[in-house]
């Protein structure tokens, strides 16, 4: 299974799951491990898995005019937000004893505000 788009973390953070908080970015070419990204949230994704709560906030590149005009979830495609929620149902499905549970999407303020607080829950 892949990643519909690509995948890190923003630093400084720590998620209700114990790791920094997740970020899935959209991109017009793909990165690679250990690159910083310069990025605007958009929307998050609330689920969880088997080690509790897991959201992941979606994010746009803040420095490719490409995506200047993504600013809130109505501005994102309908088909990319299924296809990111239809992802995480199913990718960890042929693992054994993990498990998700999906909850849905919220915009950018309620995206913001999960950074805020993962801030918080690291100490800043």
């Amino acid at each position: 299974t892949q990643y519909p788009l690509d995948y890190g973390f923003f630093p400084g953070t720590l998620g209700e799951d114990g790791d920094p908080l997740d970020a899935l970015v959209w991109l017009s070419q793909p990165t690679f491990p250990g690159c910083h990204v310069w990025v605007r949230p958009v929307a998050v994704f609330w689920m969880a898995d088997e080690k509790g709560p897991d959201a992941k906030v979606l994010c746009v590149s803040s420095h490719d005019p490409r995506f200047a005009n993504y600013v809130d979830i109505d501005d994102l495609p309908e088909h990319l937000l299924d296809e990111v929620g239809n992802f995480f149902e199913v990718y960890k499905l042929l693992e054994p004893n993990k498990d998700t549970t999906v909850k849905g999407w919220e915009g950018r303020a309620a995206a913001e505000a999960e950074i805020k607080a993962a801030l918080a829950r690291h100490g800043h």
